[in-house]
């Protein structure tokens, strides 16, 4: 059998992208042994610089891409792809970019396949999202953005499947961010200020660099938003009901000054932890409810409380948790439960689309 080739090009070569390099080189021969594809990482960049060079087996690739690297274009990368004669394209958007999803219509045109931990060409408003839907038909090319909900839990996978084999599905609960569940879990369990959590999680690396960025609820919107599209809902972001934990006063300004001024957010979580039933703790929770078969759902974001013995009660860590209710499970759940965050769960994630889409779509 002749070994199918796949080329890469990477698109963000920070935490995730350069975890995904790292995990693919220690995997590659096993690959091309057991599956008898051999995958070549074919162009890499940042969002300055391209190095246009195969680096699947270099072990310095940091050290090549310094000393090698040229100023990024998009043209650079398609003629590039173009003169090497290069087929089974893949392109991998591991940036954080609001403004690279702009690029997917080109890739896809000049024979990319998308696979994508960026949450933002999902958000966009419907009509971008049906576009581009269109034109990956047009192309008879595959969108795979598994790690857009749960870094590399199969959470998108098993909804899809589920809706479409059929299955009506009546509500999705969860807790969707690594970082909030780690600072609720921990302020439940705990006597101590929520100022301290906050730091010690924003210490740890579990929170964005401005924690106002986790607290807002934007990160946990946008990822019920994705899997309401996925079941052909037609919300806007605007549609969502977002409980931001950000006093207004709090939600602009230096970054610095929000830090410093953590202890003015304790009275108020410490009286909602206060306010709960005896036995129950807060969480921050996603819910999607409502008449899931008419053009909209309903979607809120906001902290609430639940029975400590229930599945969302008795997470810890930083563990995301995902409840599906369908018809066919009636009040029981299906239940998703593990690492909602973090670099290698998120690049193993993009790695399986790789996987999946080089076996059975490529």
């Amino acid at each position: 059998m002749k070994t199918k080739k796949i080329h890469i090009v990477l698109f963000g070569i920070g935490n995730v992208g350069s975890t995904l390099i790292d995990q693919f080189q220690k995997a590659n021969q096993q690959i091309v042994e057991q599956q008898d594809i051999q995958i070549e990482f074919i162009a890499i960049s940042n969002s300055k610089k391209i190095l246009l060079a195969d680096i699947s087996r270099e072990e310095d690739w940091r050290q090549t891409f310094e000393a090698s690297a040229i100023t990024y274009d998009l043209e650079n990368v398609l003629n590039y792809v173009s003169l090497t004669h290069c087929d089974q394209l893949i392109a991998i958007d591991a940036t954080a970019s609001t403004s690279f999803v702009q690029y997917y219509d080109r890739l896809i045109q000049h024979g990319f396949h998308i696979i994508s931990a960026n949450k933002i060409a999902n958000t966009l408003d419907f009509d971008f999202y049906n576009a581009l839907r269109k034109t990956l038909k047009e192309n008879k090319k595959l969108f795979l953005y598994e790690t857009n909900v749960g870094a590399g839990l199969p959470i998108i996978d098993t909804i899809r499947n589920l809706h479409d084999s059929g299955e009506n599905i009546t509500r999705i609960r969860g807790v969707f961010s690594g970082s909030l569940s780690y600072i609720f879990n921990q302020f439940s369990n705990e006597d101590v200020p929520f100022s301290r959590i906050l730091k010690a999680a924003a210490d740890k690396g579990y929170t964005e660099p401005d924690p106002r960025e986790d607290l807002s609820g934007n990160d946990v919107a946008r990822k019920l938003l994705i899997l309401a599209r996925e079941l052909d809902l037609q919300n806007e972001f605007d549609d969502i009901d977002i409980e931001n934990l950000i006093p207004v006063d709090k939600r602009t300004g230096n970054k610095e000054a929000f830090l410093n001024s953590l202890t003015e957010l304790d009275a108020s979580f410490q009286e909602a932890k206060n306010a709960q039933e005896k036995g129950h703790v807060l969480r921050y929770v996603g819910d999607l409810y409502g008449d899931l078969f008419q053009p909209k759902g309903n979607l809120k974001v906001s902290l609430v409380s639940v029975p400590q013995e229930s599945s969302l009660g008795s997470l810890k860590g930083t563990d995301a948790l995902i409840e599906i209710f369908t018809e066919s499970y009636g009040d029981q759940p299906m239940v998703i439960q593990g690492a909602g965050a973090g670099a290698s769960v998120t690049a193993r994630g993009v790695f399986g689309d790789i996987m999946r889409l080089a076996k059975n779509h490529a």
